[in-house]
């Protein structure tokens, strides 16, 4: 066994969670499930904002609006979920409650859609993707730092499972 290995698991029985693993982790589930979400949105025309919208400054237009195209977006989404994830925990892990993830998603959404976005031609500017595309990536990157911030919130200040198993009530 690793030295690695030995401190995780050290880290495990003593009851702390590895920050680092737990966000690469959650960063990835949070990529699947909210990036399928976002392909759903796009099959259903709720936004016209590609799935593969991550990749427009490495591949061609029309290689993310195909099939394959479509995966490399979902696995980009999953890079940046565990990047954010990664952030989230080293700066905000200490936060309570839903509302910190909910804004954490809302500053990856604007920092996305209108600061980097448009100049990387990720996406059209705001004012020509339509009301749809807007609130359906609004909700969904509320959502996702919901999930995020909830979910690391919930596993590094829940403090009754850090009690003492002997401890009578």
């Amino acid at each position: 066994m690793t030295t690695q290995a030995a401190a995780y698991r050290q880290k495990s029985e003593d009851g702390h969670t590895n920050p680092l693993a737990f966000a690469l982790e959650l960063g990835f589930f949070a990529g699947l499930i909210w990036g399928a979400i976002h392909w759903v949105f796009y099959m259903f025309h709720f936004t016209k904002v590609i799935p593969g919208y991550l990749g427009e400054s490495f591949f061609k237009h029309t290689f993310l609006k195909s099939g394959s195209g479509q995966i490399v977006g979902w696995l980009l989404f999953i890079v940046l979920s565990a990047v954010a994830s990664v952030i989230y925990v080293l700066l905000f892990r200490k936060l309570k409650g839903p509302w910190p993830g909910m804004v954490y998603g809302l500053v990856w959404w604007v920092i996305i859609f209108t600061i980097a976005g448009p100049p990387l031609h990720m996406m059209k500017p705001l004012k020509y993707l339509g009301w749809n595309s807007i609130i359906s990536e609004v909700c969904l990157f509320l959502l996702w730092g919901l999930f995020i911030g909830y979910t690391i919130a919930f596993e590094f200040t829940d403090e009754r499972k850090r009690e003492p198993k002997q401890a009578k009530a």
